[in-house]
């Protein structure tokens, strides 16, 4: 495993409850299931880092496939129940988070500037 974001089994303990049992056609044809946790931690890797899906890393199932169960928790309504019950396992303590996002741009501007300084050097006509 790179350096992604994963569930830690205690974590995990926590959301399987919620994840809605597989449904097996009885003809057995469909789409094989992905493993619920390998999804989740594709999904929580999109919500931390804030990417579009398809750059989603290779170390995730297909994006195409965590944005489908995605939609369909969302529907269902298991992804507010999956992140509400992680957010209060989380302020309960019993893990503290060692991943801070920043989420932004920066462009500083002079000490009583209105706005900041136009960049130094000719430009090229085109």
């Amino acid at each position: 495993m790179k350096g992604g974001v994963y569930l830690s089994d205690k974590e995990w303990l926590v959301l399987e409850p919620f994840v809605p049992k597989a449904r097996r056609r009885r003809d057995g044809k469909g789409r094989p299931r992905r493993d619920a946790r390998e999804v989740m931690n594709g999904i929580i890797w999109i919500l931390f880092s804030g990417s579009p899906w398809y750059l989603l890393p290779k170390e995730y199932p297909p994006y195409q496939t965590c944005h489908r169960y995605f939609q369909q928790w969302v529907r269902k309504g298991v992804m507010q129940k999956m992140l509400g019950a992680l957010s209060l396992y989380h302020a309960r303590g019993r893990k503290s988070t060692d991943v801070d996002v920043v989420d932004g741009s920066f462009s500083s501007a002079k000490k009583g500037a209105t706005r900041s300084a136009k960049p130094s050097g000719a430009r090229v006509q085109r």
